[in-house]
C-alpha cells in the first residue's frame, strides 16, 4: 500500500471518526475515500502505541463499525417462549 500524505486537518477528521462508535469503516470510506486498511495505517502513524493498542482492541470485531456486520444487529427477531 503507498503512503499518501494527508492534510492535518484531514487526519484529525479521520481520527475523530474512526474513534466515535456510530461511524462506520463504510462511512469512513464514503467520506474520505479510504479503506478500513487505510484507516489502520492513519491510526497507528498518528497516535501513541498505546493509544493504538486500545483503539484496536476497541474496534475490532465491533459489530457497529462495520456496516454488514450492524445490519445484523439492526434486525428485530421475534421472541419464542
Amino acid at each position: 500500500m503507498k503512503s499518501t500524505a494527508y492534510s492535518p486537518e484531514v487526519v484529525d477528521q479521520v481520527i475523530a471518526d474512526a474513534w466515535a462508535d456510530e461511524i462506520s469503516f463504510d462511512e469512513i470510506k464514503s467520506k474520505h475515500g479510504l479503506s478500513e486498511a487505510q484507516v489502520i495505517l492513519v491510526m497507528r502513524s498518528n497516535l501513541k502505541a498505546g493509544s493504538f493498542r486500545l483503539w484496536r482492541a476497541r474496534v475490532s470485531g465491533r459489530k457497529a463499525k462495520h456496516r454488514k456486520l450492524l445490519r445484523h444487529l439492526t434486525k428485530i427477531e421475534p421472541l419464542v417462549f
